[in-house]
C-alpha cells in the first residue's frame, strides 16, 4: 500500500521534468512541480496587474490572446485577476533579474518576478503551456486550458545571444523585428547585430554619407558563396540596403520591449571592404578601384589556419585619419544604441598590407614591434579609447586578446577552449561562440540533400554544448551565442530554417541548469514545438528525421552504420538499385556490403510513413566517405 501511495505522490506531483506530456518548455525551467487539474481560460476571465509596470506585460499577454481564442480581454489593475502579473514587494534572490515563478490551478495563473523582465519570461511560458493553437492567425474554438503546475525558473547565465549578419544579406526593418521576437519567445535577451563587413555597411552615419551610398550596395550575384564573378568595370551595384538612423531607433525600441539589448557590431580594421570601397583613404592602399565584394574570392585559407587576403580589406593602423574616421562612426554608433557595449570585430585580420606600407613601417619601429600582425593591439587600444570617450565599452572576437585591453572588455570565443580558457584567466568576461557548436550557417543535416558550406553541425551537438570551459569557473563566463552568417542565406526564410530548432538547444544550454538537461526529453520537446511553429508559420529544419550514414573499412569491407536524432524511427534502405519503401529492408544492425558498385538508398519512417528526405549515396560517395574515417 505504501509503495502505491508513493507511485500516486510521483504522478501528481512530478519533479521530473517532461513528466507530464502538457508540460512541453522550451527552455527547460530549473523547477516545474505538476498537479492534479487545469485552469480554463474563458472570455469571462480577467487579466490583472498590481502596478503600472507590470502593466506592459499583461497587455503583451491580452494582444497575443485576442486572435487565436477570440477573447478580448483588457488587463486591469489590481490583484483579482484570473491571470495575474506581479512584481515582488520583497525582491526573491532566488530568482534574480530575469527569474519568476508560476503558479497554476484551476482557480487561475499567477506569475511574480523581482522585474518586468521575469514577467515577461513567466509570460513566454504562460503561452508554451496553452495549447499549440494560441499560435494561429485565425479563431480557434476550442476549451483553452492551462495545466495546474508550479514553476520556479531563472536563467543561468545573463548573456544569451543570438547573431545575425546583414552585411552579407541585408533583412528589410521588419524582418529583423520578426527575427528579435522569435529569439524573444526562448528567452534570448541579447540580439548582436553584425552590421558591417565585406559584403555591405548597413548603418546609417550621417557624417559619413558615402558609407550607405556605396558600401550598402553591391552587384547582384546569388548562389555559393567565394565562387561567384567580380564586380564588371561599369557593372551597377543594385543589391542591398541599409537601415536609417529612425529604422534603427525603430528597432532597439521593438527589442526593448521584449528585454532584447541590441549589441551592435562594427567589424574592424579587417573585413572592411565596404568601408574601403565607400573612403579608400582609411587603407594602406587606398585603392580607389575596390568595390563592395558581391561573395567572390578575394582571400585564401590554409589548412594550418594561416590566411591571405588578396583585396586589401583593412584599416590602415598608423594613419590618423583613420582614428578620426571612426570616432565619428562611433559618435553616431553610441548615440543610437543603449547598449553598453558596441562590438568591433576583429577576427581574420589580414596584415600583409600592413608590413608593406612606409607608415606601419615607420609605427612599428617606433613601438619597437617585430610583426605586422601586432599592430592590430595598438589598433584595439587606440579604438578602446574613443568609445570609452563616448561612455561604452568595447568587445569583439577572441583575436582582440593580445591587445592588453580594460579588464571589464568582452572576449567572444569562436576558436579553441584554450584561447577563451586563457581570456578568463587574463580576467575578461567571457561569451562562448564556438565553430564546433554555435554556428548556425553550418549544414545541420545529409550533405548530399543539404546545401554544403564548409563543415556540419548537427541538433545534438549544438545541445551538448556547455559554456563553461574547463579551468575556469562559471562566473567567469558571461554566457554563449549562436552565429548566424548568411553567405549562403538569401532570404528570412532561410534564415530560420538554419537556425530553428538549433536555435532552440543553444536556449536551453544558456538558460536551464547543466544538470537537468535531458536529450531524450529535448528531443520530445523540439517535435512539439514543430507542430507550434507550423501554426505559426515559422520555418524549420526537419534534419532530425534524416538518417546519419557512417561509413567505415576493415578487412577490405565496407561497413554502413546508421542512426537518427529523433527516436522511434524505422530507417528502410536498398541497396539493390530500387527505391526504398515500407516494404523494403529495416535497419536493425550494420550492413556488410559486397563486392561491387552498389548505391545505397536510405529513408526514415514512423508509424508506416515516410517522415525523412530520401538519401542516396554513390559508390563515390560511399568510397569518399570510407576513406575519411
Amino acid at each position: 500500500m505504501n509503495k502505491l501511495i508513493l507511485l500516486l505522490l510521483f504522478c501528481s506531483v512530478a519533479t521530473v521534468y517532461g513528466q507530464d506530456p502538457a508540460i512541453q518548455l522550451i527552455p527547460q525551467p530549473v523547477e516545474v512541480k505538476v498537479s492534479n487539474g487545469s485552469f480554463l481560460l474563458t472570455k469571462t476571465s480577467t487579466i490583472g496587474y498590481d502596478v503600472q509596470e507590470s502593466k506592459k506585460i499583461a497587455e503583451m499577454f491580452s494582444h497575443k490572446l485576442i486572435v487565436p481564442t477570440g477573447f478580448s480581454i483588457m488587463p486591469q489593475q489590481g490583484k483579482a485577476g484570473s491571470i495575474q502579473f506581479n512584481l515582488n514587494k520583497v525582491t526573491i534572490s532566488q530568482v534574480g533579474k530575469e527569474g519568476y515563478t508560476l503558479v497554476s490551478s484551476p482557480k487561475g495563473v499567477t506569475i511574480n518576478a523581482n522585474t518586468p523582465a521575469g514577467l515577461f519570461y513567466g509570460m513566454q511560458t504562460l503561452l508554451q503551456l496553452l495549447p499549440k493553437e494560441i499560435e494561429s492567425k485565425t479563431a480557434v474554438n476550442m476549451n483553452w486550458t492551462v495545466p495546474s503546475v508550479k514553476i520556479t525558473d531563472y536563467p543561468r547565465f545573463s548573456w544569451r545571444g543570438m547573431m545575425l549578419d546583414v552585411s552579407r544579406t541585408f533583412f528589410t526593418k521588419d524582418e529583423v523585428k520578426r527575427y528579435i521576437d522569435q529569439i524573444s519567445r526562448y528567452k534570448y535577451n541579447i540580439f548582436h547585430w553584425h552590421l558591417t563587413d565585406d559584403n555591405g555597411w548597413r548603418i546609417e552615419i550621417k557624417s559619413l554619407p558615402k558609407l550607405t551610398e556605396i558600401g550598402a550596395w553591391r552587384v547582384p550575384r546569388f548562389g555559393t558563396d567565394d565562387l561567384l564573378a567580380k564586380p564588371r568595370p561599369g557593372e551597377a551595384a543594385t543589391v542591398g540596403g541599409f537601415y536609417t538612423q529612425s529604422d534603427i531607433k525603430e528597432i532597439i525600441q521593438f527589442a526593448q520591449d521584449r528585454y532584447v539589448t541590441v549589441v551592435p557590431e562594427i567589424d574592424i580594421p579587417g573585413h572592411s571592404m565596404a568601408a574601403i570601397a565607400s573612403y579608400p583613404e582609411i587603407s594602406c592602399t587606398k585603392d580607389t578601384s575596390i568595390k563592395v565584394n558581391p561573395g567572390c574570392h578575394y582571400s585564401d585559407f590554409n589548412p594550418d589556419g594561416t590566411f591571405k587576403w588578396l583585396i586589401d580589406n583593412s584599416f590602415n593602423p598608423s594613419d590618423e585619419k583613420t582614428y578620426e574616421f571612426l570616432d565619428q562612426v562611433f559618435t553616431e554608433v553610441a548615440a543610437l544604441f543603449p547598449s553598453p557595449y558596441i562590438h568591433v570585430g576583429g577576427d581574420e585580420c589580414y596584415a600583409g598590407f600592413w608590413a608593406k606600407d612606409p607608415g606601419c613601417q615607420a609605427l612599428m619601429k617606433k613601438m619597437n614591434l617585430t610583426h605586422p600582425e601586432e599592430l592590430q593591439a595598438y589598433f584595439a587600444k587606440r579604438v578602446e579609447a574613443i568609445l570609452k570617450a563616448k561612455g561604452k565599452k568595447l568587445t569583439g572576437w577572441d583575436e582582440i586578446l593580445p591587445g592588453h585591453l580594460d579588464p571589464e572588455t568582452i572576449v567572444m570565443n569562436w576558436h579553441g577552449d584554450k584561447v577563451g580558457i586563457e581570456a578568463a584567466k587574463m580576467g575578461h568576461p567571457v561569451v562562448l561562440t564556438p565553430t564546433s557548436s554555435g554556428f548556425f550557417n553550418l549544414n545541420q543535416g545529409e550533405k548530399t540533400i543539404e546545401p554544403w558550406i564548409y563543415d556540419n553541425l548537427r541538433l545534438k551537438k549544438v545541445y551538448s554544448f556547455n559554456p563553461v570551459l574547463e579551468g575556469i569557473e562559471e562566473k567567469q563566463v558571461l554566457g554563449g551565442e549562436g552565429l548566424l552568417w548568411t553567405e549562403q542565406v538569401e532570404t528570412l526564410y532561410q534564415a530560420e530554417y538554419m537556425i530553428w530548432p538549433r536555435g532552440w538547444a543553444m536556449a536551453e544550454d544558456l538558460w536551464s541548469p547543466d544538470a537537468s538537461k535531458n536529450w531524450t526529453s529535448f528531443i520530445r520537446r523540439v517535435e512539439n514545438e514543430f507542430n507550434r511553429v507550423d501554426i505559426e508559420g515559422v520555418n524549420y529544419s526537419s534534419a532530425i528525421y534524416d538518417a546519419i550514414i557512417k561509413v567505415s573499412v576493415k578487412d577490405g569491407k565496407m561497413t554502413l552504420r546508421m542512426e537518427t536524432e529523433a527516436p522511434d524511427l524505422d530507417i528502410i534502405y536498398t541497396i539493390d538499385e530500387s527505391m526504398p519503401g515500407k516494404y523494403s529492408p529495416k535497419y536493425s544492425k550494420p550492413i556488410v556490403l559486397t563486392e561491387g558498385p552498389i548505391t545505397v538508398r536510405v529513408v526514415t519512417f514512423r508509424g508506416g510513413k515516410q517522415i525523412g528526405h530520401l538519401i542516396t549515396l554513390s559508390p563515390e560517395e560511399l568510397k569518399k566517405r570510407s576513406s575519411s574515417n
